[in-house]
């Protein structure tokens, strides 16, 4: 069972929140953003919500899913941690245009979320395998 709220949680996050707190003025209707980077936006909204969905279901529904699940939640979110990580080679910033980004305990509030379930899915992964021995 603590798999499955594990999965659960970090499922929330990025297909529920992340749609939640970019469909707005900061992000997907950010008229700073030329057309081609909020249609990218919104396509990443979907896609991740859609993933969300099926680790969802694959956790709750199938037998020995939460392995596919977890496998899931390490790509969307290690493809956040992977793009954070770069943003210096391709010019990308957490930082807003008036200079302010969020942080908790001085660390980007991106890194802090999606760092968490990152290692959690790693967590659950890594006994949905044992388990499978």
């Amino acid at each position: 069972m603590l798999d499955k709220v594990l999965l659960t949680i970090g499922v929330l996050l990025y297909a529920a929140v992340v749609p939640y707190l970019e469909i707005n003025d900061s992000h997907v209707f950010n008229p700073a953003w030329v057309a081609h980077a909020r249609l990218h936006e919104v396509w990443q909204l979907f896609t991740n919500s859609s993933l969300g969905v099926i680790a969802l279901w694959l956790t709750w529904f199938t037998p020995e899913g939460r392995g596919k699940a977890s496998l899931i939640a390490l790509l969307v979110t290690g493809g956040f941690l992977a793009a954070f990580a770069l943003q210096d080679v391709y010019g990308g910033s957490m930082v807003h245009p008036d200079g302010s980004e969020k942080t908790a305990f001085g660390i980007n509030v991106g890194v802090l979320g999606f760092g968490w379930v990152f290692l959690s899915s790693l967590f659950t992964f890594t006994r949905a395998g044992r388990r499978n021995v």
